[in-house]
């Protein structure tokens, strides 16, 4: 394939590989134009609409009256917190087990839980998961593909099966990080269609093999849509009727519980040390990324922190060079025995994901076709 020359947007530097980004004529992405967008919005306004929507769905008799899609994270720990201490909700939390659990992760949910919220986790066959982990990386550059389709339906099946009507998820992502919007409510609503073409990619159905049959992807398959309109269930983005920001939702559930970062006080791959720390795959995850679009986890982090004003770009292309590249021995080494693969393997696999529109062979080195400087 030919070399293709990056774009990086003008403000936040996030280049053009990203899935779905797109530029303004000035050289600035879509999801810096949603930023300056967000400094115009009422949230008052936003706070009365929610108010309104949960009126409609508060319990009476002390039954659940939403759910929460929880890992134990900053975010949806910030989004629990605030439903049923601010606003005087019953939410149930659900939990699609971590691919390969941190001890971070089992301690950050605990945490919570003592605050008073009941909990659902649901752990899948491991057989499977690490079957269709590995092959996912193989043939996607991406372990988590089944994960992500299992983080998506069990809420709603947990939904429907406690006639619960109300879901609220934390932030849009296609909205606030530049992606693509299926319609005009979808910042504020999920949309069904949304999570396959984001989220997933394909129907659960397709990964049927010698190895998973029909009863294995169970609890990765989506509800049908006929089950979603007669229950009624409407899930909705906090993140619409709130100032979002994540460095804010950290800090303020840090405040809250004993919120536990990274071990290593940095997560491997950026310079932040409290975001997605439930799993060890996570890294590998944010590695693929880096070798098929060249932009990694701290780039990711990076962007949104200039974003927000936390960060100089001269600060963040100097934490980008030194970070984005990293593979973490410990996650890779407990990541490799979930999957049953060697180090070899593993290496060989990333070099048959590596982009060569957007990475050049230097000596015995790749680098980015005009990587930041």
């Amino acid at each position: 394939m030919p070399n293709k020359k990056l774009v990086y947007c003008k403000t936040c530097l996030m280049p053009s590989s990203r899935p779905r980004i797109t530029f303004d004529k000035f050289g600035i992405c879509n999801a810096c134009k949603y930023k300056k967008k967000q400094i115009k919005i009422d949230y008052k306004k936003r706070e009365k609409e929610l108010e309104k929507i949960l009126k409609k769905y508060r319990s009476n008799n002390d039954s659940y009256d939403c759910i929460v899609p929880w890992s134990g994270g900053k975010d949806s720990s910030y989004v629990a917190f605030q439903l049923k201490f601010k606003y005087k909700m019953n939410p149930l939390l659900v939990t699609f087990s971590p691919l390969v659990p941190s001890s971070v992760g089992h301690h950050n949910r605990k945490e919570l839980i003592k605050l008073g919220f009941d909990h659902i986790m649901f752990k899948p066959n491991e057989k499977i998961s690490s079957y269709l982990s590995k092959r996912f990386l193989i043939e996607r550059g991406n372990p988590k593909v089944a994960w992500d389709a299992g983080i998506n339906s069990f809420p709603i099946k947990i939904a429907i099966e406690k006639k619960i009507r109300l879901i609220f998820y934390a932030e849009h992502g296609e909205s606030h990080y530049g992606g693509k919007i299926l319609n005009k409510n979808s910042e504020m609503l999920r949309n069904l269609d949304e999570i396959f073409e984001h989220q997933i990619g394909d129907d659960p159905i397709n990964w049927l093999d010698d190895s998973v049959d029909k009863k294995d992807i169970t609890p990765y398959l989506m509800p049908d849509k006929k089950d979603l309109k007669e229950n009624k269930i409407q899930a909705y983005y906090f993140a619409y009727f709130d100032n979002w920001n994540v460095k804010r939702n950290y800090e303020f559930i840090k405040n809250k519980i004993n919120f536990k970062c990274h071990e290593e006080n940095r997560s491997p791959g950026t310079f932040t040390n409290y975001d997605s720390l439930d799993d060890h795959i996570d890294s590998i995850y944010y590695h693929f990324q880096y070798i098929k679009f060249g932009f990694g986890r701290c780039w990711r982090d990076a962007s949104r922190h200039i974003q927000l004003n936390q960060l100089e770009k001269n600060n963040a292309i100097k934490l980008i060079n030194d970070y984005d590249h990293e593979i973490n021995n410990k996650d890779l080494a407990k990541t490799l025995d979930y999957l049953k693969m060697s180090r070899i393997e593993f290496f060989d696999i990333i070099e048959k994901h590596r982009n060569n529109e957007i990475w050049r062979k230097s000596g015995n080195k790749y680098e980015l076709i005009n990587n930041l400087k």
